[in-house]
């Protein structure tokens, strides 16, 4: 017998929208994600792709329809066909099981690249510094900075920056990881060691969203490739159908300007 959990996607988007004043940002927006794939959104800055991911995370509430995680309402509870907005706390126990990553890796500046990590593990989840010390240091193993554990942030490049921030996120042992390009702020010979990372958390089945221009990772890696524009979701199937025969006029003159 198939486990029910296992048949619940780890996120559905329906019909979502999102707006800041009168500037609509997401537009009927209907998306699903499945355990253990990886989705990337691509598009032009002011698609909605951070917004969309910053809703995920109840960073930003919908103003319209319905998002899921794991089967369950994000920030909001319903009650006889109608929705409540969480109290904050409960939302932010509802977040601990996401983890995000940034564009800019938002480490604090005064802990060492151990201190990051552990941080939330000892005072949100309430874990014992002995607990935490340890599997921190096995994370910054996984993303290859054991040797970096008590280095400070300002001592360390961006890439190994990014990686102490994805660290940190993993941390939390979250069911879901989104990440907001995490790529754009670096140098160029340093993206590669962030996307390995991220490639050998998509190989232990970790289900991600990830926004980002690197179309070569996205046809690699990716499970379902998301074009976004203007709020609206154009185009999304197989990564690489989808780079190499688009379909929609819009899609075919993006992806002409990044590939």
């Amino acid at each position: 017998m198939t486990d029910a959990t296992t048949t619940v996607p780890m996120v559905q988007a329906e019909r979502v929208m999102k707006s800041f004043g009168s500037h609509v940002v997401l537009r009927d927006i209907s998306l699903t994600v499945n355990r253990g794939e990886v989705m990337c959104l691509v598009g032009p800055s002011g698609s909605g792709k951070s917004t969309f991911l910053r809703c995920i995370n109840h960073l930003e509430q919908v103003n319209a329809g319905r998002l899921l995680v794991d089967g369950r309402l994000v920030g909001y509870r319903e009650k006889h066909d109608k929705l409540y907005e969480l109290k904050p706390r409960e939302a932010a126990e509802q977040r601990r099981d996401v983890g995000m990553v940034f564009q800019r890796f938002n480490l604090f500046p005064h802990l060492t690249a151990l201190e990051n990590v552990i941080e939330a593990p000892i005072h949100v989840n309430g874990h014992s510094k002995a607990h935490a010390t340890e599997r921190g240091k096995a994370l910054l193993d996984r993303v290859g900075l054991a040797n970096k554990a008590d280095s400070y942030p300002a001592h360390l490049s961006g890439g190994q920056q990014q990686r102490v921030a994805i660290a940190r996120a993993l941390a939390m042992e979250p069911k879901l990881m989104l990440f907001d390009e995490p790529t754009s702020a670096l140098d160029p010979e340093l993206v590669g060691e962030v996307l390995d990372v991220m490639r050998g958390l998509a190989s232990v089945g970790m289900t991600m969203i990830v926004v980002t221009h690197e179309m070569g990772f996205a046809r690699e890696v990716a499970d379902s490739l998301v074009f976004m524009d203007n709020g609206v979701v154009v185009e999304e199937g197989d990564p690489a159908e989808v780079i190499n025969n688009p379909q929609h006029k819009r899609t075919q003159a993006f992806l002409s300007k990044v590939l």
